[in-house]
């Protein structure tokens, strides 16, 4: 009997120290150190209204704005459901998927000659991927300048300046945050398409 009250005791320290009081710690440490991060970075348009994530991707489809990686969270950029897809690259459903993409990028993209970007049709393994390379983005500028009414010139600019270079110059890829690159859009050149 003195056994189990001796584990029912560790159990329930346990359960205080590392269930609550380290959380809680953690978490108060974080608001105080990085208090925009660890609020989930939280993005708003300039009438105040949250309109995103810098952290989580989101779909674009009009051809007015820069697209994101396809996702397989999910129903696509599900947060509750971040994952990749798991198929392997002898899936036949991978290839019929990337089939449809590279069809439907031909199809909204016709000013585009040079070569699909592979992460325009491939998503990530989180499914939830904000970012796009500088190529992939530079890709899109010819539908973007077309619908709204502007030079590839400015828009191939704006992406240039939101380009987000190597974590202390050496770490990972050059980076440029979709929703960010597509707010950029609606402040600088409105929010109608030009054909409108």
């Amino acid at each position: 009997m003195s056994e189990i009250k001796i584990a029912l005791r560790m159990t329930l320290v346990t359960l205080v120290l590392t269930g609550l009081a380290y959380p809680l710690a953690v978490t108060g440490l974080a608001r105080v150190l990085f208090p925009r991060a660890s609020a989930g970075s939280l993005v708003r348009a300039e009438d105040g209204r949250v309109v995103g994530s810098e952290l989580i991707g989101q779909p674009f489809t009009s051809p007015r704005y820069f697209q994101p990686r396809p996702s397989a969270a999910g129903n696509g950029y599900d947060a509750t459901a971040s994952s990749g897809s798991n198929l392997g690259p002898t899936s036949k459903k991978l290839r019929d998927r990337i089939v449809a993409d590279v069809e439907r990028l031909q199809k909204e993209n016709p000013q585009d000659a040079g070569p699909i970007p592979a992460e325009l049709v491939t998503a990530s393994a989180s499914g939830l991927d904000p970012h796009l390379s500088p190529e992939a983005a530079l890709w899109q500028v010819p539908r973007i300048a077309a619908a709204r009414g502007r030079s590839a010139d400015e828009i191939r600019a704006m992406v240039q300046s939101h380009v987000k270079p190597r974590l202390l110059g050496f770490l990972g890829e050059p980076t440029v945050n979709v929703l960010l690159l597509n707010l950029e859009l609606d402040r600088r050149f409105g929010r109608r398409i030009a054909a409108d």
